[in-house]
């Protein structure tokens, strides 16, 4: 199996802040990766690192073989901010299209694709509406459609359910295993502990620096407990 995602020592600092310590992180192919942690973790700063948004104080970023960042890389990556970016002027329909034509994709695939992600985001019937008039949940529900449309190999999304109710969070999670198992390599952030048990392995970031990685399983049964609540309480107690 390959490594999709691969983080050596990366390291960052605003002006006297270390927001990132020697952080070491390889994603395999077909895997989903949780990143854990409280808000002003690092978690969002490593992403942007990882998606070639910003760059590291040390340290590089690999993605699928390329050195981050990499402009031929982006063809091949969905990534969902925690920030919404979209165009508020323009309907639902005209941001997927505009987004879909930045990609190799002729017009049956474009077309193709905005019925897919929109259907799974569960806003067909709101595509014609100015995204002005979209609720928060709506809008992260259309970054997310973004993030997926133009069927990228790998996934990186920053708390890509805030906002969203639970029963389409369940929707989003069944594609996300269906993609994981078509192959695809998906990385979040979460702060959701029931998400953190579907991802394959996690690692739990606080104060900058990962205090402990693994699979949900091997976490637990290491700090001998049943949640994963106690796991980042119990590691983080041991790093200080």
């Amino acid at each position: 199996m390959g490594i999709s995602i691969d983080v050596k020592n990366i390291s960052k600092r605003f002006g006297k802040k270390d927001v990132l310590q020697d952080i070491d992180l390889e994603v395999a192919d077909g895997e989903i990766y949780g990143l854990i942690g409280p808000s002003g973790s690092g978690k969002t700063t490593l992403v942007k690192m990882i998606v070639g948004m910003d760059r590291p104080s040390a340290g590089s970023v690999r993605l699928l073989d390329k050195k981050v960042p990499d402009l031929t890389v982006l063809e091949n990556i969905g990534y969902m901010a925690q920030a919404d970016a979209l165009y508020t002027d323009l309907t639902g329909r005209e941001n997927l299209q505009f987004f879909s034509s930045l990609f190799s994709l002729n017009k049956a695939q474009q077309k193709e694709r905005i019925t897919y992600v929109s259907d799974l985001v569960n806003l067909t019937t709101d595509l014609q509406k100015k995204v002005s008039t979209y609720s928060g949940g709506m809008k992260r529900r259309l970054s997310l459609a973004i993030a997926l449309i133009q069927d990228p190999q790998v996934i990186i999304l920053d708390e890509p359910t805030v906002g969203i109710d639970p029963e389409l969070r369940q929707t989003i999670w069944k594609e996300l295993m269906r993609l994981k198992h078509s192959g695809k390599t998906i990385l979040l952030t979460t702060h959701i502990m029931d998400e953190a048990e579907k991802c394959d392995r996690l690692s739990m970031i606080r104060d900058g620096k990962i205090i402990t990685s693994g699979s949900p399983k091997s976490l637990k049964s290491q700090y001998d407990t049943t949640n994963l609540e106690d796991v980042f309480l119990f590691a983080g107690r041991e790093s200080q």
